[in-house]
């Protein structure tokens, strides 16, 4: 019940083979041609008139990007000068000019406003934001008035200082922070003063746009001198654009990613052809450049450092998975967590460990409400629960975060309450909402490589696999090792839409119904047993015999 095949934890894109076969004979589709809403919005700005003479591009902020945003702009308006700089001053932005002592300008130099006037001049967000000042004349050129130089020797006054007006348009290009930034510069940039526009990072593969992106690829191969892609070749670079945009669906259309994966890959090549080899030695030879630190989480838990079971079964205690980013480290990775419940009598709380001890984010304590929430309707009670229960990620000693750790802290409650064990073969991820259903969540790839591993050091049994959101399918793109065991039955993987569907796979009981071994029937009848036996006595016996 719900386990998928290996087919469906990584890509299949057989159904462009006929494409991929006519891929040295296709038409090549530039920068511009893959970037459609780029293009309109160049054409549009070029034929703004008025006080609409900025654009702010959302794009990679580094130069190789802003020259292809110079050349898309060149295919717009060719008949125009088009300037960009990576440095930014007062005075490189306006220009200067030196005095003799009777106030005559001996020395003028033209700065870039003169140099792109009747053109373009595109300009990094980032300059403007450690040169604010630029801006407010950057403003003003953009407001049709005129600006001055600057006076490189102020002690000596020009007896008529240079002001001048430019018909200068300004394309600022910067990541998505930096525009933000901008923007609290100048609350008031969309307000007719500049339009906005993306560079995008991905594309929507399907059968419309499949060409183009295999067009786009050609030229890639052809303008930076790149081996000729065999078919297998194409098919493996498809895989890794999945698992780097976490979208079956998605390709990337990042020029750099493609060059440095098919450069890496050439290094092994015969230098013709790139083969779907030479790009699989590429990625590992990545993967083992960056992977010190997955390496040695996965170490701690195979040496018993951090305590994560494989095997058997356990009350109130669930496998759950995270995915860790660490600054200055470029790859995020996996971590298996042990998430524990222990039950005691109260007022119907869950005390969340994290929050209290201020190591759990914002996101993860609504999870746990939500949790909470749903679990309350699910039984329900016309009064509190006479329980409580204290949730804890184990070993956890940084922040936690995200919702995506609802799922498993629900499957440990629920555990804990009905004391039913879980199946430590099995891990899960996913949020829950407060009806039940399961819902996406990211970094599924890395997650479930990191249990997978963890299992192969400890043991494959044949039963252990991860229980994930059905709506998560989409983003798989297991590495092979993965792949191959999923075929033989060594590691599995289910997909679900809705607690109830969860529940049997970890707990191998029904989560609810008229089943007397159901979850909620045995929480029920807990319950009703702690119920009938509170305060036997009466609350003045009970004082009665404290006193004596």
């Amino acid at each position: 019940m719900n386990q998928e095949s290996w087919c469906s934890v990584t890509p299949q894109y057989s159904k462009y083979d006929e494409v991929m076969k006519r891929f040295s004979s296709l038409e090549h589709v530039d920068f511009l041609g893959i970037q459609p809403r780029l293009k309109q919005s160049l054409e549009t700005f070029s034929a703004l008139k008025g006080f609409t003479r900025a654009l702010v591009i959302n794009s990679i902020d580094n130069a190789f990007y802003r020259s292809l945003i110079k050349q898309s702009l060149e295919q717009a308006d060719s008949h125009k000068c088009i300037y960009v700089t990576e440095s930014l001053s007062s005075q490189s932005l306006l220009g200067s000019y030196v005095c003799n002592e009777n106030g005559d300008i001996t020395t003028f130099n033209e700065g870039l406003l003169h140099k792109a006037d009747n053109g373009y001049l595109i300009i990094p967000a980032n300059l403007i934001l450690v040169n604010p000042i630029c801006w407010q004349a950057l403003k003003t050129v953009l407001l049709g008035q005129e600006c001055s130089p600057i006076n490189v020797n102020p002690k000596r006054i020009a007896k008529r200082e240079p002001s001048q007006s430019f018909d200068v348009k300004v394309i600022i290009a910067g990541d998505r922070e930096q525009i933000a930034d901008l923007e609290s510069i100048e609350p008031e940039l969309y307000n007719g003063l500049a339009v906005y526009t993306e560079v995008e990072n991905e594309l929507a593969l399907n059968e419309d746009s499949v060409e183009n992106y295999f067009g786009y690829l050609a030229w890639i191969q052809d303008c930076y001198s790149i081996p000729q892609l065999t078919f297998d070749a194409l098919h493996r670079v498809m895989v890794a654009g999945a698992r780097y945009t976490e979208d079956q669906d998605y390709m990337p259309i990042e020029i750099l990613w493609y060059l440095s994966l098919f450069n890496e890959a050439s290094l092994d090549s015969d230098g013709k052809v790139l083969n779907a080899d030479n790009i699989d030695t590429a990625l590992t030879n990545k993967y083992s450049r960056e992977s010190y630190l997955p390496e040695r989480a996965i170490a701690d838990i195979t040496e018993g450092q951090v305590i994560i079971e494989t095997h058997g079964e356990c009350v109130g205690q669930v496998n759950g998975l995270t995915v860790i980013d660490v600054p200055g480290h470029p790859m995020s990775y996996g971590e298996p967590a042990r998430i524990s419940c222990v039950i005691h009598f109260g007022d119907g709380d869950i005390s969340d460990v994290e929050r209290k001890a201020e190591l759990g984010g914002n996101l993860h304590a609504k999870g746990m409400m939500i949790m909470q929430a749903f679990v309350s309707s699910a039984l329900q009670l016309d009064e509190p629960l006479p329980y409580s229960a204290s949730v804890v990620f184990e070993q956890s000693y940084c922040e936690v975060d995200g919702d995506s750790a609802t799922l498993a802290e629900l499957c440990s409650f629920v555990s804990a309450l009905s004391e039913y064990p879980i199946d430590q073969q099995i891990a899960v991820t996913g949020a829950v909402d407060q009806f039940g259903r399961v819902q996406a969540v990211g970094g599924l790839n890395e997650k479930i490589e990191s249990f997978y591993h963890v299992c192969q050091h400890q043991g494959l049994t044949g039963k252990q696999g991860v229980i994930l959101p059905k709506t998560n399918l989409k983003h798989l793109a297991l590495n092979q090792d993965v792949v191959e065991s999923i075929k033989n039955n060594e590691f599995h993987i289910w997909s679900v839409s809705t607690v109830d569907e969860a529940i049997p796979l970890i707990m191998g009981k029904p989560f609810r119904g008229d089943d007397e071994d159901s979850v909620i029937c045995k929480i029920a009848q807990r319950i009703e047993n702690f119920e009938r036996h509170e305060h036997p006595q009466g609350i003045v016996e009970l004082i009665k015999n404290w006193f004596s």
